[in-house]
């Protein structure tokens, strides 16, 4: 992946107490739209993480943290700077606090509910007693217990508004004042029992769910982990010092041993070793590191050690960027969430409204008295909460761009997996992206392609950048034949070839108008051509052709058996896209197409109903990539068609487009699942809450229920089996 030239904009990362719905998203989104010089503040409901942008990356860094943190305490959300190093020792104490109040909760309602075993009841004044030990035993407990609940709905009433722990901590407050109440007055009835079981089940819910929470964001909210704090610098005396990855620039040389992890981004400059790229790629095999080879920060050095010179360091690295990505895509508002947001904004006022006509209507029109009027609005209250439609869509986004980032594919736009999902048409570029974009020897076998005359031709090659001088070099060394450089001075015509005299005899090396050959000589459309030519001698033709990505054949052959359309569009020459097309079983292509035909192919067929995916590398394909319907593009493609294109693949092989097809589609049906369930379940209980049929503690089961399976439904994409080429 190419690295972005410059960064306008800083970018921080925070987490934040106490979210629990889309509506704790917008009130922090709108709060900090208002703060000076932050750009855009997104939330991700499902990491618990906050990313600002700001537009003055010279303001102190102390000002622009505390800016933030002070926004939010102003509306009861606690918020503190995220470091990779915090995030197991947080995620550790929030799930010990729920672990310790359901614990607490349980031996309360487990003691609670023994009493009466152990006082047998011998009139009112045993009644009475048993009443005040249960007071005794439960009040402390739901004091503890509902501390989660407690502070996140202090919060929220400190911030002016409301969030789902507020009804629910009103409904527990409103149990146990009321059980008080009753037993002060003699009532052969009190809910102490109901108040700390009520805890106990919603506390098994919140925990259930924490923990699912953390297993579905596990690859997101654990990517920073990767990231390095320290490096060792070598200095300009050959001393070694340990170094803040933060104060390194590019050009400065480091050193990294066996074993550990490459801090920044860099070229290798010495050393040998295997890099286990599979951060990068998504392939578990390792690959060679050696002299001039690009190696990249959260990779690990495997077996040697290396010296490296920076070319990117802290905030500017690959890995930067994939983090970047990786936020982007689950912090975007698709039109998935948008829909569940404005679900729920319609929903949370319903809510205690709805409560409220339930206590009405009981206690104005029946006969059941204040007190049983209140158990079923207080049941309304917990079960109308709107957890299951907040998680439809967040965690199976979560899910989804965790498990194509293990498939090496990185998720750029918020609503690029609907609208994988819906696509019948695959348009593929040729070069660079069913190619390898590496054109390789492809006469090796000819007469005149002989050891002495590769030798002589890569002696010049040596001194050139051109990709076929390139691909020469590499023939070379797959047959062992030196490629040492000519010691002769080396001219070189930009796009025409090299000269040297070698020995008193001017050889060439380039086009056939370079090496004055015939144009009828040996004359082919299908390769492209380096000539070597001496006089006195006979020319000798090096043909190149760019090599077929492995499992390009597989990959074309697997939509067209699912029958979506494949076009083949290419700017190459006819006898070359023909024979690619033939190659790959493609009935359809077009060739010689420049990027506004490409362009005007793809208007023409989306005009038609079409919905296109579009795979592309080139600089000529950024225009066609952003006019499809989505789009692709391979780590090795330009920077600009990186910046049009949805998905970026890492790896070298195309089998990463059929998965994340899949995950689009699988995704899809989970979302709408999710909305499914989650208006089954409302439409269920909350007439049933409201009519009074269900208990608070019942309505705390099933509400923790409803969440836990929404989450749980989503997680099934990580079982999910996914497309694998026979060649992997």
């Amino acid at each position: 992946m190419h690295q972005t030239s410059q960064k306008m904009f800083k970018i921080e990362h925070f987490v934040v107490e106490g979210l629990h719905c889309p509506k704790c998203i917008r009130e922090i989104e709108e709060t900090l739209s208002e703060v000076e010089k932050i750009k855009t503040a997104r939330v991700n409901l499902s990491t618990q993480r906050l990313a600002i942008e700001w537009t003055d990356g010279e303001q102190a860094p102390q000002e622009r943290t505390q800016s933030v943190v002070t926004a939010l305490d102003n509306i009861g959300f606690k918020a503190f700077p995220f470091k990779s190093t915090d995030i197991s020792s947080q995620k550790d104490k929030i799930g010990r606090s729920l672990l310790s109040a359901m614990i607490v909760a349980a031996i309360a309602s487990v003691a609670v509910m023994a009493l009466p075993h152990f006082l047998p009841l011998i009139g009112d004044t045993s009644v009475a007693m048993l009443h005040w030990l249960s007071a005794a035993i439960a009040l402390p407990a739901a004091a503890f217990s509902g501390i989660p609940f407690f502070r996140s709905a202090i919060n929220a009433l400190r911030g002016r508004r409301l969030n789902m722990d507020v009804p629910i901590s009103l409904a527990v407050i409103l149990t146990c004042a009321m059980s008080i109440f009753q037993t002060s007055i003699g009532s052969p009835t009190a809910y102490y029992d109901a108040a700390v079981m009520l805890l106990f089940f919603l506390l098994i819910g919140r925990y259930l769910d924490h923990r699912m929470r953390n297993q579905a964001r596990s690859v997101a909210h654990d990517l920073m982990s990767y990231k390095v704090s320290n490096a060792t610098l070598l200095q300009d005396d050959g001393s070694t010092a340990e170094v803040a990855v933060e104060l390194l620039v590019p050009g400065q040389t480091i050193q990294v041993i066996a074993g550990s992890r490459i801090p920044v981004d860099g070229t290798v400059v010495s050393g040998v070793s295997d890099i286990d790229t599979s951060l990068v790629t998504g392939e578990t095999i390792p690959v060679k590191a050696e002299e001039g080879v690009d190696v990249f920060a959260g990779t690990i050095n495997v077996n040697g050690t290396l010296t490296i010179k920076i070319t990117a360091t802290s905030g500017q690295t690959l890995l930067d960027e994939i983090i970047e990505l990786m936020e982007t895509a689950e912090q975007g508002r698709a039109k998935y969430v948008k829909l569940a947001d404005k679900a729920a904004q319609i929903y949370a006022p319903l809510v205690h409204l709805l409560a409220l006509s339930t206590f009405l209507g009981w206690w104005l029109f029946s006969t059941i008295g204040w007190e049983q009027s209140l158990i079923h609005a207080i049941a309304v209250l917990i079960i109308t909460c709107p957890c299951a439609l907040g998680l439809a869509v967040p965690v199976v986004q979560v899910v989804a761009s965790s498990r194509l980032f293990k498939s090496g594919v990185l998720v750029k736009a918020a609503d690029g997996l609907e609208r994988l999902a819906e696509v019948d048409t695959v348009i593929f570029d040729k070069t660079g992206t069913l190619t390898m974009g590496q054109p390789e020897l492809a006469n090796a076998d000819d007469e005149a392609v002989t050891a002495f005359n590769l030798e002589l031709a890569a002696s010049l090659a040596k001194s050139s950048s051109h990709p076929l001088c390139r691909a020469l070099i590499v023939a070379c060394h797959e047959r062992d034949i030196p490629t040492v450089a000519t010691k002769s001075e080396i001219h070189e015509e930009p796009g025409m070839g090299l000269r040297a005299e070698i020995n008193g005899v001017e050889i060439k090396l380039g086009n056939r108008e370079w090496c004055g050959i015939h144009a009828n000589y040996l004359s082919n459309n299908r390769y492209s051509e380096l000539w070597l030519s001496a006089k006195g001698a006979q020319p000798v033709l090096f043909c190149f052709k760019d090599r077929m990505r492995a499992d390009a054949h597989d990959v074309v052959g697997w939509f067209i058996r699912r029958k979506l359309k494949v076009i083949l569009l290419s700017g190459d020459r006819k006898d070359v896209v023909e024979e690619a097309a033939e190659e790959l079983g493609l009935s359809r292509y077009r060739h010689s197409c420049k990027p506004q035909e490409k362009i005007e192919v793809i208007e023409r067929m989306r005009a038609n109903g079409d919905k296109i995916l579009m795979v592309g590398d080139g600089l000529n394909d950024a225009p066609a990539l952003r006019a499809a319907d989505v789009s692709f593009s391979p780590s090795s493609a330009a920077e600009v068609s990186q910046n049009a294109a949805d998905f970026i693949f890492q790896s070298q092989r195309m089998e990463s487009i059929i998965r994340s097809y899949q995950v689009s589609v699988m995704s899809k049906k989970l979302v709408f699942t999710n909305f499914a369930l989650a208006g089954i379940y409302n439409l269920i209980a909350v007439p049933f809450a409201a009519a009074g049929m269900i208990t608070p503690m019942i309505a705390a089961i099933a509400m923790s229920l409803s969440s836990i399976v929404v989450t749980g439904n989503a997680l099934r994409l990580n079982f999910e089996k996914l497309y694998k080429s026979h060649e992997a």
